[in-house]
């Protein structure tokens, strides 16, 4: 009887064997999930408008930045990981030490997520940034401490709160400040001057005869008188004087520091450059004229309204007296 040998049969691999081919092609499996998990992860980092970022409080080197660093900032991921001056040179110079102080204030709070701060990109341009940061409570060595955090690019919120602030505080023919904010202005500047005993003086202003202008050039060379009016007040007065537009024809001024006699070669000033004002049309030139009164913050003077009453009667006694004057009330 001949024996014969049993045919192998390419399913018949030993066991051991074939354990290892599904182990080889879970891993690889595996190995393929991973990978499109951070391809995944890669493009949502990409897509990110928003600095992340870790940092190494005690080696003082930053650990990890997005791809966003490089958009926002405009400089090289590398030289940052390589050198921490390179975030401290970046900011606005008013800003850094806000920025280096609420960064340290994490120590304490262990996060910190109102910062605000500037810095000047590669290409020199100012943008406004969002910069939370938090300690990171999950590192492994309990003698190092990490800082992790997300800043967001914020200056186009930054660009229309200033644009929704101006169209709140100026008055939008003359961009002087309006009624309601030179009032609030004033306001502040009253409270200083009577807890700290220092002169102010308050003057209103109003231009004569405006009506008539009105009715013989038109109302849009009314306006263009308000406009030239407003920018000689500007040009005259002093840095930190206030000046605005509370109604009509009529401006007022308030000046810290200063007393009604120091006060009053501002307004006559003032006069003059009005005075040498001129207005063309239809081939007609005319100029203008104003009626100020003044008056100076004293001891019995509880509120800002007593200021605003004495200048208002000041100034329509300048009117009754002729116009084109300044009266002391």
């Amino acid at each position: 009887m001949v024996n014969k040998k049993p045919t192998s049969h390419p399913h018949n691999e030993p066991p051991e064997l074939a354990q290892a081919l599904l182990a080889l092609m879970h891993a690889q499996g595996e190995v393929a999930r991973l990978s499109e998990r951070e391809q995944l992860f890669s493009s949502l980092l990409d897509s990110v408008n928003a600095v992340l970022w870790a940092f190494d409080w005690e080696s003082r080197q930053v650990l990890y930045v997005s791809p966003a660093y490089e958009r926002i900032f405009g400089r090289p991921a590398h030289l940052l990981l390589a050198d921490f001056n390179q975030w401290r040179d970046s900011i606005y110079p008013d800003d850094l030490d806000y920025a280096e102080r609420s960064l340290a204030e994490v120590l304490v709070k262990g996060a910190v997520e109102d910062r605000e701060y500037r810095i000047i990109d590669a290409d020199g341009n100012v943008r406004w940034l969002s910069d939370k940061c938090f300690i990171n409570q999950q590192t492994d060595n309990e003698h190092r401490l990490i800082v992790v955090g997300m800043a967001e690019d914020i200056t186009e919120k930054k660009r229309v709160e200033g644009e929704l602030q101006l169209l709140a505080t100026t008055d939008v023919l003359t961009q002087s400040s309006n009624r309601r904010h030179f009032f609030d202005c004033a306001q502040e500047a009253f409270e200083v001057a009577r807890r700290e005993h220092t002169p102010l003086t308050f003057l209103l202003l109003d231009i004569d005869d405006f009506k008539q202008i009105n009715d013989t050039y038109g109302h849009q060379e009314g306006d263009y008188v308000l406009q030239h009016i407003a920018d000689t007040g500007k040009a005259v007065l002093r840095h930190g004087d206030l000046f605005g537009r509370i109604g009509g024809e009529e401006f007022a001024a308030v000046f810290p520091g200063c007393t009604p006699q120091v006060a009053e070669q501002i307004a006559e000033r003032l006069q003059r450059e009005i005075q040498r004002l001129q207005f063309s049309h239809d081939q007609q030139v005319f100029g203008v004229t104003v009626s100020q009164g003044l008056t100076g913050i004293s001891e019995v003077d509880s509120s800002l309204d007593s200021l605003f009453a004495r200048a208002d009667a000041a100034m329509y006694q300048a009117k009754r007296q002729g116009k084109n004057q300044i009266v002391i009330g």
